[in-house]
């Protein structure tokens, strides 16, 4: 296989599988799929993607800036904190409405879904060092080098991945919905409580001093290799 179609199929991939998980960003466009319909879930996720790939280039050509920037990583960390509780709490809020008035007031808001998924992926920091930690296992594997081609198609990949990752969240999301019809408001508690777990983890993670500083200096310690967001 040639390398450059292989950085392609393992930035894709990676990214992908990295979606995967529960976490901020996947959880909150099943959400706004529920809530708002396909098309805003969908231009939520390619509005997160935007800014993942912009961390991701600048990661790539920036290694050494990204290693000192650490103050502006642990503001980043407690402003997505607070993000996420509210997150939680408007969810709990929305599941105790009647079914056509259940909406999360911080994601149903009149911004663009595009640019509220570019805000809300922009100040997640823990995609940073995922991105850092496979560029750099990617690098020393010579599948990834130094060069625009190997660039441009690695982060064609990653932004695919991502994409595909999320409609994963997005289309499951209305097809349970479809499934819970008039008890919508169980799908509103179980997204809360994933976002409340969410925070308590990160509050945990972030007292324990295995902040995305930490993680950028030491990416070998992550022990979930395919997890890019708050979980």
């Amino acid at each position: 296989m040639p390398k450059l179609v292989r950085v392609f199929f393992v930035g894709m991939l990676v990214s992908f599988l990295g979606s995967l998980p529960l976490g901020t960003l996947n959880v909150a466009a099943m959400q706004i799929s529920v809530t708002d319909g396909i098309s805003p879930a969908l231009w939520f996720s390619l509005g997160s993607l935007t800014a993942e790939i912009v961390y991701v280039r600048i990661s790539l050509v920036a290694m050494d800036w990204v290693r000192k920037q650490k103050r502006i990583f642990k503001a980043l960390e407690w402003i997505t904190l607070v993000i996420v509780i509210a997150l939680a709490v408007s969810s709990f809020i929305a599941a105790t409405k009647p079914a056509g008035e259940a909406k999360n007031i911080l994601l149903s808001n009149t911004m663009h879904r595009y640019f509220l998924g570019l805000m809300m992926s922009a100040i997640n920091p823990v995609q940073i060092p995922f991105w850092f930690g496979w560029s750099t296992i990617l690098f020393t594997k010579n599948v990834l080098e130094p060069k625009p081609a190997f660039y441009n198609l690695y982060i064609t990949g990653i932004g695919i991945g991502t994409f595909i990752g999320n409609c994963v969240f997005i289309f499951g999301g209305q097809l349970v919905a479809d499934k819970l019809n008039s008890n919508q408001h169980i799908m509103h508690y179980a997204i809360g409580s994933i976002f409340a777990v969410t925070a308590i983890i990160q509050l945990w993670r972030m007292f324990r001093k295995k902040d995305v500083g930490h993680h950028i200096e030491h990416p070998e310690e992550m022990k979930h290799p395919f997890e890019k967001q708050i979980h």
